[in-house]
């Protein structure tokens, strides 16, 4: 009897993540209507206090002795650079970035702030850094007061925004850092935050969301098939030896 197994599994279904469809949907379309009026994708997510600590101004501003330019990073920079260089005519340098520079379509920049909260947002490697402090007056939740964005280490205030973020390093991503411009007598009530508007907080944490969602599909569990029954082959009978009618014993 051949027994049909088939009957004794089934397919996995489709599965999905805790997150709400509709849910999902309300922040893909935030996200959206946020990249239509900026013109430019932006996410917001908060960084753990203990990593932000050891890189980037904290609500306590670190003394600018902090960030100081030792002889040890002097030497370990131009190591670096000796390790790099090549001898290579002036046009094929030339050549050369221009062949990367082409290739390269969008630049991320994260701006970190003293919060712990950082925005991220996309530019075309040929806008310059002025669009990121355009786009920072925009969203900052206090635009009247004066800022500055750096870099660290070593702590350096971004001072020549008419370049593009190709030629100032920020290709295909950097990380910048958010300070109020004031004095530090001044500046205790602008450092408790929030640094960013409540229209875009409301996008943190929104592109996790879009993700989950997504439906993953498994693979179906593969079925054995049936094997057929073996049928045993009969061996013929063996016949039994007949004496001649010559033999007389």
């Amino acid at each position: 009897m051949i027994v049909d197994v088939s009957s004794q599994f089934s397919l996995k279904r489709r599965r999905f993540t805790n997150i709400d469809p509709m849910e999902a949907e309300e922040a893909k379309a935030k996200l959206t209507a946020a990249k239509e009026k900026f013109g430019r994708e932006i996410h917001v997510f908060e960084t753990s206090a203990a990593s932000s600590s050891q890189t980037e101004e904290s609500i306590t501003e670190e003394t600018d002795e902090f960030f100081e330019f030792t002889a040890e990073d002097y030497y370990r920079i131009m190591n670096a650079k000796k390790e790099d260089k090549v001898l290579k005519t002036r046009k094929l340098k030339e050549a050369e970035q221009a062949a990367r520079r082409s290739r390269i379509t969008k630049t991320v920049i994260r701006v970190r702030f003293p919060d712990n909260h950082t925005l991220e947002a996309t530019f075309h490697p040929s806008e310059t850094v002025q669009s990121l402090v355009d786009l920072l007056t925009k969203i900052v939740a206090r635009p009247e007061l004066p800022f500055y964005i750096y870099t660290t280490p070593p702590k350096k205030q971004i001072k020549d925004t008419s370049q593009d973020f190709y030629s100032a390093g920020f290709v295909p991503g950097a990380i910048v850092y958010f300070s109020y411009n004031m004095p530090k007598d001044d500046a205790s009530d602008a450092k408790s935050g929030p640094f960013l508007q409540e229209e875009i907080m409301s996008l943190k944490g929104l592109e996790l969301l879009t993700k989950h969602a997504e439906p993953v599909e498994s693979a179906p569990e593969t079925i054995p098939e049936a094997s057929p029954p073996v049928v045993q082959e009969k061996k013929p009978a063996e016949k039994k030896p007949v004496k001649p009618k010559w033999l007389k014993l």
